[in-house]
């Protein structure tokens, strides 16, 4: 990248703001496990969040924080099985599910900070809170 990334981080706000826009996050990845014990997000449920999403259904229903990674998280989603919208909820095994969680909060966390200086502090003191 030709400039930092919270050069690139002021800019989105800066639109996002200036536009009173929402943005979402969608995992359009994996789930239920790590690879070769979970699967691919069902296209059909990425269509229904993208959906929800765009025509504002998503910012009708409650959500819940994410443990590790503090983002709010829809309890409902019109065509999604609510316990999919909880990605603990689709691991068989749940210790795995928040070991795995945490060593990839760490990670973001250690990576974030070779930029915290440079981010005011509410971002510093938002998003992720890996397990002690």
């Amino acid at each position: 990248m030709p400039r930092h990334p919270t050069v690139y981080a002021r800019m989105l706000l800066e639109r996002i703001q200036g536009r009173n826009v929402g943005c979402w996050l969608v995992n359009t990845g994996w789930s239920g496990g790590a690879y070769g014990k979970g699967k691919r997000m069902s296209i059909a449920h990425t269509r229904a969040l993208l959906g929800a999403a765009l025509d504002g259904a998503l910012e009708r229903v409650p959500m819940k924080p994410d443990a590790a990674f503090g983002l709010l998280v829809p309890e409902a989603c019109p065509g999604v099985p609510s316990e999919i919208l909880q990605p603990r909820n689709v691991w068989a095994d749940k210790r795995d599910y928040d070991r795995t969680a945490n060593e990839v909060a760490r990670r973001f966390e250690a990576n974030f900070a070779q930029f915290a200086g440079g981010v005011d502090e509410r971002v510093r003191a938002s998003g992720i809170r890996p397990a002690a």
